[in-house]
């Protein structure tokens, strides 16, 4: 029975096809061979441009909000420690991949080692669920913040933001690491070429000439298992949400508390729609070229790090502030 690949980000399975033309029979490769993203070779360089800005904007963006949240003392708070650990998933998650994709792109450097290509498969994965865990965990922030703010600061505590902050690593680590061990152990004897920019889960794996039903039915029920629960427990904080603020007395200040949330709005946008449409691609687009798909993945892995700092920097009105003020303050 052929296995269906599904590929893991912020709980979700993106599944695509591989071809098997260029089969040729060994055991265990040192190295991988990735393609990039067949059938666009002749245009590699000028989708790196926006690939590359897109890097660029990702590391300048997360490391600005890195920055304004540790000099300014007034956001000291949950909302932006939870953000901070946001910007710190992303620049894992774009940093683990863009430079690699850059240099199949400029320089045609397609091979990857076996345990580099192992670690970036983990680093991807482990650290888009921890992103997903992050959202859940300032969702809960804004619940607490609007449904109960009189204990806001006697309950999210900088103590149990580190403890939220730990069992967000650690889901992200214990779940994903699995999938690692499976994956280095299976003997690998038809191809080492893997039609894709970066080492996804199941793209490896499916060049294993071992029966990896376990890794296919253990990656599925991961990303089922993140999916459901973050998404349920997100549902939940905002359905809470919305109560509070239609029973509060006046329009506006039903607008100006809704405005807390909408950059975590939009980030959770940002975080599950690129997904979902990949996935309806994969499910029902059967016309839809492979590079289209590929395209598709590799959009999600760099829209969110480079979209998050932006919607937070725009709609933050402390680090809009902050940002101004470093920019414009001259030392006299």
């Amino acid at each position: 029975m052929q296995e269906t690949p599904f590929c893991l980000r912020v709980g979700h399975f993106l599944p695509y096809s591989m071809s098997d033309s260029n089969t040729t029979y060994f055991t265990n490769p040192s190295t991988f061979i990735l393609l990039g993203i067949p059938g666009l070779e002749v245009a590699y360089v000028w989708i790196s441009i926006p690939f590359c800005t897109m890097y660029v904007i990702a590391i300048l963006g997360n490391f600005t909000i890195l920055f304004t949240v540790k000099r300014e003392q007034s956001l000291h708070e949950p909302m932006y420690y939870f953000l901070c650990m946001l910007a710190v998933t992303d620049l894992v998650i774009s940093t683990s991949t863009i430079p690699k994709m850059l240099s199949i792109f400029w320089f045609s450097s397609r091979e990857i080692n076996f345990s580099a290509c192992l670690t970036q498969m983990y680093f991807i994965h482990c650290f888009s669920v921890m992103g997903s865990g992050i959202l859940v965990a300032m969702a809960l922030d804004r619940y607490v913040a609007i449904c109960d703010p009189l204990r806001h600061s006697t309950i999210l505590t900088n103590p149990m933001v580190a403890k939220i902050g730990l069992a967000v690593v650690l889901r992200g680590g214990m779940l994903v690491l699995p999938l690692l061990f499976l994956a280095r152990q299976w003997p690998y004897c038809r191809t080492n070429i893997i039609p894709h920019s970066y080492c996804e889960h199941m793209a490896v794996v499916k060049l294993s000439c071992a029966d990896i039903r376990v890794s296919s039915y253990y990656s599925l029920s991961v990303a089922f298992l993140v999916t459901s629960l973050d998404v349920f427990f997100t549902t939940v904080s905002y359905t809470q949400i919305l109560r509070a603020i239609f029973s509060l007395p006046t329009k506006d200040t039903r607008l100006k508390t809704f405005q807390t949330c909408v950059s975590h709005l939009c980030v959770i946008l940002v975080s599950y729609i690129p997904p979902l449409f990949s996935f309806l691609t994969h499910r029902y687009g059967h016309n839809v070229p492979q590079h289209l798909h590929i395209l598709i993945a590799n959009m999600y892995l760099l829209g969110p790090p480079m979209l998050n700092p932006v919607i937070y920097g725009v709609s933050t009105k402390q680090i809009r502030d902050k940002l101004l003020w470093l920019f414009t303050h001259k030392k006299t």
